[in-house]
């Protein structure tokens, strides 16, 4: 059983013909062992990614230095 994701240290791709970014990320499973794949993403999937990514980086901004 897969239990998270996580991005691989490698360049996201994009694909003008095919309009699509290719995210390599690794998947992680129960046992420890882990699988190399990619995420692809049409540009509205991309959008979102984009916002949601910006959003985390405002909270980690807003939180760095206060004690959790």
């Amino acid at each position: 059983m897969i239990t998270h994701a996580t991005p691989v240290r490698r360049d996201i791709t994009y694909n003008h013909d095919d309009q699509q970014a290719t995210l390599p990320i690794a998947l992680h499973r129960l046992d420890g062992t882990t699988e190399t794949t990619t995420l692809v993403l049409d540009p509205a999937q991309l959008e979102v990614l984009h916002a949601q990514l910006d959003r985390a980086i405002g909270m980690r901004e807003a939180t760095a230095g206060h004690p959790t």
